[in-house]
C-alpha cells in the first residue's frame, strides 16, 4: 500500500503530462477509432457486397467520408468535434436500417463506439480547446509584413 500525502485523495494519480498533451493524445485516439472503422468498413462491406455495383459504390463512398472525418478530426477543433458526432450518428442509423434490411452490422459497432468516445467528457473538453498554432516566425527572417517595405507605404494593403 502507498500512503498518500496529507490533502491528496488516495487512488487517483495524477499524470505527468500538461493538459494540452492529454488533449492531443485523446485527439490522435479518436483519429485513430475513425481510421479503423473505415478499414472495418471497408474489410466486411466489400465482400457482403457480392458484386453488386450500388452496394460497392455505397461502401467506397462510406470509406471516403470517413478517411475525409479522420483527416478533419485530426485538427483537433470543436467544429471538427461536431461534425465527428453528427456524421457518426447519421452513420449508426444507417447501419441499424442496413441490419434490419439485410442482416449487415459492418462499421456499425465502430460507429457505436466512436460516439461513445467522442461524448465522453474528456474528449468534448479536447475539443473545446483551441487547437495547437504554428510557430510564429524567427526575428531574424522576413516575414510578409517586412517583405512589403516600402511598397504600399510599409503596410500590407487588404
Amino acid at each position: 500500500m502507498r500512503a498518500t500525502e496529507p490533502g491528496e485523495r488516495g487512488g487517483r494519480r495524477s499524470s505527468g503530462r500538461p493538459p494540452e498533451d492529454r488533449g492531443r493524445l485523446l485527439v490522435r485516439l479518436v483519429t485513430r477509432l475513425v481510421v479503423a472503422q473505415a478499414i472495418a468498413a471497408a474489410a466486411v462491406g466489400l465482400p457482403f457486397s457480392r458484386r453488386q455495383l450500388s452496394s460497392v459504390l455505397i461502401t467506397l463512398a462510406m470509406v471516403a467520408a470517413l478517411c475525409g472525418l479522420a483527416v478533419l478530426v485530426r485538427s483537433g477543433t470543436k467544429t471538427a468535434w461536431l461534425t465527428a458526432v453528427g456524421f457518426e450518428v447519421a452513420f449508426i442509423g444507417y447501419g441499424l436500417s442496413r441490419f434490419f434490411a439485410a442482416r449487415y452490422l459492418g462499421g456499425t459497432l465502430f460507429a457505436i463506439i466512436a460516439v461513445g468516445t467522442l461524448v465522453h467528457p474528456a474528449v468534448a473538453r479536447a475539443y473545446a480547446v483551441a487547437p495547437l498554432r504554428a510557430p510564429e516566425e524567427p526575428r531574424d527572417e522576413l516575414g510578409v509584413g517586412d517583405a512589403a517595405g516600402d511598397a504600399c507605404g510599409g503596410q500590407i494593403l487588404r
